[in-house]
């Protein structure tokens, strides 16, 4: 089966550089809510790319639970592979698909840990589930079974039982501080609209237009 035969032929509008906001993280905003206007399942799904001290390349899919003038924040486990590689090399590489609207958003730039009192905070605000399952799983590390889990789960929900689930030291945020910022729109024959902000000091921004 040839792949190519059933690619989506892109017909949607372009962009063009005097549709952008002069702020990428506003423009990243107006895009998000077009995502969730026009229904895309978790538009907050990212792919984020690290490496290790050794340049090992790997990546996985996250949730921005954040969007701020700093930047954009996601929540791991301090003993993750995301995290030892982020403490080895603290950069890393977003990437938001929207393939509903025929757009992507890559972003890449500087990770540091974001205080644990927001850590706490957002914590705070997710289901009890959530909470625990935090507690409950050593992330990436190889289980006997799905029966360990579960297991481990009913131990955190007796050891807490009703009342507080408090964050877990293992556990809390990043924010990702971008340099460039690249919005993509396919647009018919795959010459599609690329434009880039790149920083230039702490709050301007240069838009160049890259070849698709």
């Amino acid at each position: 089966m040839s792949i190519d035969e059933i690619r989506e032929r892109y017909s949607r509008a372009g962009l063009n550089e005097t549709d952008l906001n002069p702020d990428p993280i506003l423009q990243f905003e107006q895009w998000f809510q077009d995502a969730g206007a026009a229904g895309v399942f978790e538009p907050g799904a990212a792919c984020l790319a690290t490496a290790s001290r050794e340049a090992e390349p790997s990546a996985r899919m996250v949730l921005l639970k954040g969007v701020e003038s700093r930047g954009f924040i996601f929540f791991t486990n301090y003993g993750s592979p995301k995290a030892r590689d982020l403490a080895e090399n603290p950069r890393a590489a977003l990437v938001v698909a929207w393939v509903e609207l025929a757009r992507q958003i890559r972003i890449s730039g500087s990770v540091e840990p974001i205080s644990r009192e927001e850590s706490h905070r957002y914590f705070e605000s997710r289901v009890a589930g959530s909470r625990l399952s935090a507690w409950a799983s050593h992330q990436s590390q190889v289980i006997d079974s799905r029966q360990v889990l579960e297991e481990r789960m009913r131990d955190f929900q007796a050891r807490f039982g009703d009342g507080d689930i408090p964050l877990p030291p293992f556990w809390g945020g990043y924010c990702l501080s971008p340099g460039q910022i690249e919005f993509w729109q396919g647009r018919p024959d795959r010459l599609n609209d690329r434009l880039r902000y790149r920083r230039q000091a702490e709050t301007e921004w240069v838009v160049e237009r890259l070849a698709p």
